[in-house]
């Protein structure tokens, strides 16, 4: 009873900061993109401590607390997508640590986070175009946002692993006992 008990108050304080930093990521426009990643992250931190079921409970929770109470509600999808992303991601990672048959492992993960980030990523920019753009924008430059999305990954996943690692690494240590 005690370790659910910390679960729950635990997961409730990582939902608390995630919904916060959504809401001051419409208040500090300037760093809505970090703050927005911040908050997905703390998916990550979810599903790694307590697994998959706690991790998808959580992300449902932090996306409808989001709506309930970040001003702008734009910036709750893109956080949406941002945790669908790092819960897929962990789902995937889970799945190849129980299958050792596989010889590559690390190159079939980084397949799957590019079809995943893919997925979720080029439906939006094509469905949404007019919502993401200010005026019509030709296919070439469609194209290079679709390019430039996929950049944007890379770094993504850099700072997602760098703060897995070493702020989560260092911090767990000290929360977790």
């Amino acid at each position: 009873m005690h370790v659910k008990a910390r679960m729950i108050a635990f997961a409730g304080l990582l939902l608390a900061l995630s919904v916060v930093f959504m809401a001051l990521g419409s208040i500090i426009e300037t760093s809505t993109l970090f703050l927005l990643a911040a908050a997905s992250f703390f998916v990550g931190i979810v599903v790694r401590e307590f697994g998959l079921r706690a991790g998808a409970a959580f992300y449902v929770a932090a996306v409808l607390l989001g709506f309930i109470t970040a001003p702008n509600k734009f910036y709750v999808l893109t956080f949406a997508a941002m945790g669908i992303y790092i819960w897929g991601i962990e789902a995937v990672w889970k799945w190849l640590e129980k299958r050792p048959q596989y010889k590559k492992p690390r190159v079939i993960f980084w397949i799957s986070k590019y079809v995943i980030f893919n997925i979720v990523y080029i439906p939006i920019v094509i469905v949404f175009r007019n919502l993401l753009f200010a005026r019509s924008i030709s296919d070439a430059v469609l194209i290079g946002v679709l390019i430039g999305g996929q950049i944007g990954l890379f770094i993504y996943d850099k700072a997602y692993e760098y703060a897995q690692a070493h702020v989560w690494g260092k911090m767990r240590g000290r929360l977790m006992r």
